[in-house]
């Protein structure tokens, strides 16, 4: 039985959100995905076949109540509440997970307010599902805001950074 890995769920989640579609089903081998991508969340389901009786699991909540967060246009109107000048870039989260500043506990924090740093440079770690992921910058700037606080967890298109470029 081949199911889908975790990258390849994300994956599907990020075109799902990225071309705006109302939803996408995948069934194989008894595995089920529903990506629901209406307005006021996405969400990815496990429903397991078992003699003809299917229950659904949730598995992570892909989208905070609104996808603002996930559009272009959200990223400024947060901007122009907190203070932030015009311009400066939202880095959100890629994925569902707990949030981490510092490679190890004892470590010092990858970046911290006020450090210039260049694109593909880690700034974090979002552990999910008992995987470290690196996220990088995908700009050059100044970190301007850190928005979750260490060992926090984030949804996808949780804002993470606030960047002004530089």
């Amino acid at each position: 039985m081949h199911v889908l890995t975790f990258e390849q769920i994300k994956e599907l989640i990020e075109l799902v959100a990225q071309n705006q579609l109302r939803g996408l089903e995948v069934e194989r081998s008894g595995f089920r995905l529903k990506i629901d991508g209406q307005q006021t969340a996405l969400a990815a389901a496990h429903s397991v076949d078992a003699a003809g009786a299917g229950t659904a699991l949730p598995v992570a909540a892909a989208a905070p109540p609104s996808l603002a967060a996930a559009t272009p246009a959200a990223p400024a109107a947060g901007q122009a509440a907190s203070g932030l000048p015009a311009g400066t870039h939202v880095l959100t989260s890629p994925i569902v997970g707990t949030f981490y500043r510092s490679p190890a506990p004892d470590a010092d924090p990858f970046v911290e307010v006020g450090s210039r740093v260049k694109k593909g440079q880690v700034l974090c770690i979002i552990e999910a599902m008992k995987l470290m992921n690196e996220i990088e910058s995908d700009v050059d700037g100044i970190i301007a805001e850190i928005y979750p606080q260490n060992a926090q967890a984030v949804e996808f298109g949780e804002p993470l950074f606030a960047i002004t470029p530089a």
